[in-house]
């Protein structure tokens, strides 16, 4: 029968599927019994990300040496390496390694921009936080994963398209800010209405086939609410910092908390809340209006035990024809520069 110190050795000699790393070198190999009367071995092992299509083949392996080797069954354990030991990986990872997005050794900060319903302005802070970013100096990314309410392209004022060159998707650069929406792909704003199988697909393209280059940040303009897609992003991504977006009004914040506890339940992390249509301001009389409200974002900052990263006042950007943006505030606005102080909050959070 098998002992324990061979099956240490097989196994040692299988690649972790995401780090590409002998099980050895990651001593993701955790423990190892062995039932000789029944003839059987079980192992726990460690890798990168757990309940993947990539576990499943690591698994088919395990059980296919182990039996060549003289198990007669084989019981199988997975869990994911710690924190610790991946970023110890990831200070080597190679420049692809570091810039694949979905790998467990991508240097790149995705951050999430969520909110529990609509009609927040959620895609109206992604984009000028994402732009905020760019002028802090950040290499940034942007993804419109609202496939149904795709905005950011029009938003911004985008009227170039996507190249593709050998199969691979070159985003457009507009403000600083590399861009991919769905609204690239959609003919004369043509309604979606495919199902969450062929969306999946979509957004698993935005991050494997879009030659994103060297980033800093990607932000992803997350679907409003909890459904399938925004929980597919979730599962997908093996890092990811999330933004709640809310209105001061109390119902927009208590809706916006369940965007916040799939986040928590998900293992991502919170960076804050961002309160927006927080007042509208008078130019006549400079007087501030509360039109929906006060103290939803606070509220909401407490209730997840985040910190709130700004409050945005209602209003619209300044814009010319020669550098039309309809969505984007200047540097020099006001509300420009509340978008800037967030930025500074979440490098400051990210970068300590």
């Amino acid at each position: 029968m098998i002992n324990e110190q061979q099956v240490r050795e097989i196994l040692g000699k299988l690649e972790d599927p995401f780090l590409h790393k002998t099980l050895e070198q990651t001593n993701g190999v955790l423990n190892v019994s062995i039932k000789e009367e029944k003839q059987h071995v079980s192992v726990k092992i460690a890798i990168a990300k757990t309940n993947t299509p990539e576990q499943m083949q690591l698994q088919m392996k395990v059980v296919e040496v182990l039996k060549e080797a003289g198990a007669s069954t084989v019981g199988i354990r997975f869990e994911e390496l710690t924190t610790e030991v991946l970023e110890s990986f990831r200070g080597k990872a190679t420049a692809s390694e570091a810039h694949d997005i979905l790998s467990p050794l991508s240097t790149v900060q995705v951050i999430a921009i969520a909110s529990g319903k609509g009609g927040v302005g959620k895609s109206t802070v992604s984009v000028n936080l994402a732009v905020a970013l760019a002028r802090l100096g950040k290499k940034v990314g942007l993804i419109d994963a609202d496939i149904y309410g795709f905005s950011v392209p029009d938003m911004m004022g985008i009227q170039e398209m996507p190249v593709v060159k050998e199969d691979r998707i070159y985003p457009v650069d507009r403000l600083g800010v590399k861009v991919i929406s769905m609204g690239f792909f959609v003919e004369n704003n043509a309604p979606i209405v495919w199902r969450g199988p062929m969306l999946g697909k979509v957004l698993d393209q935005f991050f494997r086939d879009v030659e994103w280059g060297d980033l800093d940040y990607l932000l992803l303009d997350l679907p409003p609410g909890t459904g399938d897609v925004a929980l597919d992003i979730h599962q997908a991504l093996p890092t990811s910092k999330e933004i709640i977006v809310t209105t001061p009004h109390p119902t927009a914040a208590f809706v916006a908390a369940r965007a916040g506890a799939m986040a928590l339940q998900t293992n991502h992390d919170i960076l804050g809340v961002i309160e927006n249509m927080s007042w509208f301001e008078s130019k006549v009389t400079g007087e501030k209006e509360y039109v929906f409200g006060k103290g939803g974002g606070p509220k909401l900052a407490d209730e997840l035990r985040t910190e709130l990263l700004g409050q945005v006042p209602l209003g619209q950007p300044d814009w010319t024809k020669e550098d039309f943006a309809p969505s984007v505030y200047d540097t020099e606005h006001s509300t420009g520069k509340i978008y800037l102080e967030i930025a500074k909050s979440v490098v400051n959070q990210l970068e300590k």
